[in-house]
């Protein structure tokens, strides 16, 4: 029997063991609790860092906007009707975020082209899931992200990429994200498509289930839709669209401006100023050129109005020859000395004007008309040491550009000074290849060109055309008595006679050696038979001095064809206009000769006479 002391001594070790024991249990615990919150608190930090960066990824990509939010919450959603473990639901989210980091590595232009991509840009845009996964497989997630992400592009049919796997091969949380990524691209704007609406793209998954989209997955989809749809809204209308185009409008505007919206503009003005520069590789005209570069232009620099000033060195005048928008009339119609108003500033000193008054372009070329425009920023088109001219914006707010629009536009002037001044000196060359370089008249490869369309156009509206097909008589006596040099100046000076001499939309061509076609559109033959004569006279009133003090009459022969009785095509009505020409010529050499045979009753007016 045990001494009730030892007893006691027991009973007290025992409690004292017990006490400590819990007290070093609650301790542990509550450490534990701590070491949990931490490690909750740090995981919630990791999310929130990713989700940052995410968030900076989507904002890059202004054609779709939000898309990793929605992706996230329809992956989530469809994750857990699937029945996934927490783990799996969380690492579906988070993979959800990040699937689209691997376009990092994809070049801005591939991911925004409009129209269908090359071979070789495909397999830039393949290359991303597995270039995501090898961003992320560093990362030590406590759940398998890697693989969704590197998988999130495979098909249930085995056609998709990278590695095309099949069916239940692929992972179910990269399955639910192909789908859901698929869905919202679906249902967005893209460069290359419309978005559909949800009924639709809700059919058309349905259509692809066993096909590309897993079945199973797609059935879940569809029952949690309607309520993922009103949570995305709700969200959506909470936090609000990341915009690259409304956030222009506003970036001056710093403490609304947020650092998304940033992204999302900085990377939108490389996208604006990669697809000026492609736009104006495909085109050779001026006008051509510069409507393409302003459809470009008005995402980078708003604008009412767009203009192009060429200057003219030899004149130091500058001419507009490019104008869209509000008041385009008004300033296509203007020339300005060099240093006059807004864009004679700009030119003469080389340097941008922001937030000039239009109106000084106009007062300065004696215009009175008023104008809507209220603010103009004009930068000036630079090649080398040489001013080629001005490109300039118009806007119908007052003070609108600020010096964002300035450098941006600069920007575009550096690379549009070059091409600009190529598609002058195209059209220079291309005018030069359609014209008679002794008269200046059109040569034979425009008339061609233009009478084809001309007798298209008649046949279509069962109109007439007429063909005057001239030759100067007499040229081998002028060349053979006076000299070639003065031989070509009686062309030049019976060129001018005849251009003059027609209506201003009809055409008259040098041909070959000294003949001559005049194209009259809409002219029957009584109409024809009366120019040719009109124009026979015209060049017989002209007086032309073969050497000082030496004068000389000059004449020509012509004849005419009209379209569609005398021919169908432009080498039958040539022919039967040549003919009648000769007739004409013969019945010129026999009055010639007949009064060549009759005494002269005073000096010869048919000779020249000194």
């Amino acid at each position: 029997m045990p001494q009730p002391s030892l007893w006691l001594a027991g009973l007290a070790l025992v409690w004292g063991v017990l006490y400590f024991g819990l007290r070093a249990y609650r301790i542990i615990k509550a450490r534990f609790r701590a070491e949990q919150r931490r490690a909750e608190q740090l995981a919630e930090l990791h999310l929130a860092t990713i989700e940052a960066l995410a968030r900076a990824i989507d904002a890059k990509d202004g054609t779709a906007e939000n898309h990793i939010r929605r992706v996230q919450l329809y992956a989530t959603a469809v994750a857990r009707e699937l029945g996934m473990s927490d783990a799996e639901t969380q690492a579906v989210r988070t993979a959800a975020l990040l699937h689209d980091i691997g376009k990092l590595a994809v070049p801005e232009h591939i991911l925004s082209k409009p129209g269908p991509l090359t071979a070789e840009e495909f397999q830039k845009v393949q290359a991303h899931p597995q270039v995501g996964a090898d961003i992320i497989a560093a990362v030590p997630f406590p759940y398998p992200v890697a693989p969704l992400i590197q998988n999130h592009h495979e098909r249930w049919d085995g056609r998709g990429y990278p590695r095309g796997l099949r069916g239940e091969d692929i992972p179910l949380g990269a399955r639910v994200l192909f789908l859901v990524d698929y869905f919202d691209a679906l249902t967005s704007n893209r460069p290359y498509h419309e978005a559909m609406t949800f009924e639709a793209a809700v059919a058309l998954i349905e259509q692809e289930a066993g096909k590309a989209l897993d079945p199973r997955a797609v059935a879940a989809f569809v029952r949690v839709l309607p309520q993922v749809r009103s949570e995305v809204e709700e969200k959506e209308r909470r936090s609000g669209p990341v915009d690259a185009t409304t956030a222009q409008a506003t970036r001056s505007d710093r403490g609304k401006s947020s650092v998304f919206n940033d992204i999302a503009i900085a990377h939108g003005e490389i996208y604006a100023l990669y697809q000026i520069a492609q736009t104006m590789g495909t085109s050779l005209g001026v006008s051509d050129t510069m409507a393409l570069i302003a459809s470009k232009l008005t995402s980078l620099v708003p604008f009412s109005a767009c203009t192009l000033f060429l200057y003219d060195e030899n004149t130091n005048l500058l001419t507009c020859r490019f104008a869209t928008g509000t008041d385009f009339e008004l300033m296509q119609q203007l020339t300005l000395k060099g240093g006059q108003g807004i864009t004679g500033w700009v030119a003469r000193n080389r340097r941008p004007l922001v937030n000039a008054r239009p109106s000084g372009d106009l007062e300065a070329a004696g215009s009175s008309l008023p104008t809507t425009l209220q603010s103009a920023l004009v930068c000036p088109l630079l090649l080398g040491d040489k001013v080629i001219g001005t490109l300039a914006v118009y806007h119908t707010t007052a003070s609108f550009y600020g010096d964002d629009h300035r450098r941006l536009l600069d920007r575009v002037c550096e690379q549009a000074a070059a091409v600009i001044h190529n598609s002058i000196v195209f059209e220079q060359t291309h005018e030069a290849s359609l014209t008679d370089p002794l008269t200046n008249l059109p040569n034979t490869r425009f008339m061609v060109n233009h009478l084809g369309r001309e007798l298209s156009r008649a046949e279509r509206g069962n109109a007439e055309v007429s063909l005057l097909v001239m030759d100067l008589n007499d040229f081998k006596d002028i060349n053979d008595t006076f000299g070639h040099h003065v031989g070509d100046r009686a062309l030049r000076e019976v060129a001018q006679v005849l251009r003059g001499a027609i209506r201003p939309y009809d055409v008259c061509v040098r041909y070959a050696g000294d003949e001559f076609i005049v194209v009259l559109a809409g002219c029957g033959w009584d109409e024809a038979e009366y120019k040719r004569l009109e124009l026979q006279e015209a060049v017989e009133s002209l007086v032309f001095e073969a050497k000082p003090g030496v004068r000389m009459p000059l004449s020509i022969s012509a004849g005419a064809a009209v379209f569609p009785h005398d021919g169908n095509t432009y080498e039958v009505l040539m022919a039967k206009a040549d003919r009648r020409m000769y007739r004409n010529k013969v019945m010129h050499k026999r009055e010639a000769q007949a009064r060549s045979a009759t005494p002269p009753q005073s000096a010869p007016h048919n000779r020249a006479v000194s």
